[in-house]
């Protein structure tokens, strides 16, 4: 299969172009920045520049290219966001984007369209112990500054999954991490003691490591039901608390300090809503479906495997 990627060289595109050359299919990786082209040569893919949210001007990059597949997975999460403000160019990806990248499929001759998520599409706050399944609601509107991020959720679903002659997939991950640069940051400031969690250990987090998320892609983009949406998690919840206490251990830094929470939500509002957050999420869907079982089975033995590789 010809794939058209973009976000190739954000937290999942890396492992998600090995994988997908590995499995023999061409990938043409989608990047803003001429200088990012030579990276994604180096990793197997045919760089293509434009900038997913100017919508003629990414017309205008993929005029002339043929693809089978495009996978939607661009965000602007370099780093985890504080305030509700930081999400902005973020939601703009989800929709704007969204549109913008359904015309290139259109373009290009795809017949397949995968878009990314995240299981906060379910909502913020305390969910209970019954795990989340794709039946759930999901970008429910909200009031405040939740509103548009959460309109963002179901608008970047809605257009995929609605999307006229293209079979649109869903892909709702937990959160990433793995051998990217936001964990090795992330490591480093729980080394340094700059990574401070809410008292009491704030809600339980559904987390998938960066390999398993692409080889769920993979399967979605080849066994994926069109229509659908699918839970992409490891399927053991955490606590921030005892996520960051486990990596201290590891890196034989002291534990995170604690803040009241208070402080965290004057300080940082978005953190604090995400952090208090609480859900457990179901992957059966994407068990039974895709075929797929994720091959780190939970948060310990995958910040083994990252601790190792960023000793």
């Amino acid at each position: 299969m010809r794939v058209l990627l973009a976000g190739a060289t954000g937290a999942i595109g890396t492992p998600l172009i090995q994988r997908l050359v590995a499995y023999h299919h061409e990938v043409i990786g989608v990047t803003r920045l001429l200088a990012n082209a030579r990276r994604l040569e180096a990793f197997g893919a045919e760089p293509l520049v434009a900038d997913v949210l100017d919508r003629e001007g990414l017309l205008r990059a993929v005029a002339g290219t043929k693809a089978d597949a495009v996978i939607h997975e661009c965000t602007a999460l370099t780093r985890p966001p504080l305030r509700f403000g930081d999400m902005e160019k973020t939601n703009d990806l989800r929709t704007k984007g969204t549109a913008n990248l359904l015309e290139a499929a259109r373009e290009v001759g795809a017949t397949r369209f995968v878009t990314q998520s995240i299981v906060y599409g379910y909502g913020y706050g305390p969910h209970g112990t019954r795990p989340l399944t794709e039946a759930d609601p999901f970008g429910v509107p909200a009031d405040g500054p939740l509103g548009p991020i959460m309109d963002a959720f179901h608008e970047a679903e809605a257009q995929a999954t609605n999307a006229e002659g293209l079979d649109g997939i869903a892909l709702r991950y937990g959160l990433f991490y793995g051998d990217d640069p936001g964990t090795k940051r992330m490591i480093h400031a729980v080394r340094k003691r700059r990574f401070p969690v809410i008292a009491g250990g704030g809600g339980e987090q559904n987390m998938i490591h960066l390999d398993d998320a692409a080889s769920a892609t993979i399967a979605a983009l080849e066994k994926g039901r069109p229509g659908s949406a699918y839970n992409i998690v490891d399927g053991v919840p955490v606590t921030w608390g005892d996520l960051l206490d486990e990596m201290a251990t590891l890196v034989d830094a002291k534990p995170p300090r604690r803040l009241p929470a208070p402080l965290l939500r004057l300080a940082a509002p978005y953190a604090y809503t995400a952090m208090t957050t609480s859900m457990r999420v179901s992957n059966e869907k994407a068990r039974t479906e895709l075929d797929w079982t994720p091959a780190v089975v939970d948060y310990k033995q995958g910040l083994r495997v990252v601790a190792t590789a960023t000793a």
